[in-house]
């Protein structure tokens, strides 16, 4: 039997305002366009904002559906469209930002698994790793160096 350690980094923040400029910008679009999300369900609203290497920003945001499980989550509605429309484009950073209109959200919300998984796609595909900014609706930001960084067993092109 061996035993093996894997450890995950992760820096936190107090608060959004600690984050060098351009991070506190993205965050404050993917704050942005959570207050435009579509969850009279859940009325649990996300926002993400991805951050390309020419600078472009694009964002997105959850879309519920009545018939569940039509919806789609923020982070795959944006890195979708993000590479629907800049497929040759790689995205250097993601922000994510939850609120629950039950209650205030004050601890960092990551990505779930189905988003994980669609993030790793696209690290994957391009070779480099994508950072990743998550909170919730106020507080602390968690902020990862990549999405292997918090799927460590991941399944990839190499697994098939």
């Amino acid at each position: 039997m061996k035993k093996v350690e894997l450890v995950s980094t992760f820096i936190e923040y107090d608060s959004i305002n600690e984050l060098c400029q351009q991070d506190q910008d993205l965050m404050h679009k993917a704050i942005e366009i959570r207050k435009r999300a579509y969850a009279p369900y859940s009325k649990f609203k996300v926002g993400a904002a991805i951050l390309l290497e020419d600078g472009t920003i694009v964002q997105g945001s959850n879309q519920e559906n009545a018939a569940y499980p039509s919806g789609l989550c923020a982070e795959r509605t944006a890195i979708f469209y993000a590479n629907a429309i800049h497929p040759d484009k790689k995205i250097l950073k993601i922000a994510i930002t939850a609120a629950s209109d039950l209650k205030t959200t004050n601890q960092p919300i990551p990505p779930c698994g189905a988003c994980r998984q669609s993030i790793l796609e696209y690290e994957t595909k391009q070779d480099t790793p994508i950072e990743m900014f998550f909170m919730g609706e106020e507080g602390v930001v968690r902020y990862s160096p990549s999405l292997i960084n918090i799927l460590p067993f991941h399944f990839d092109k190499d697994s098939l």
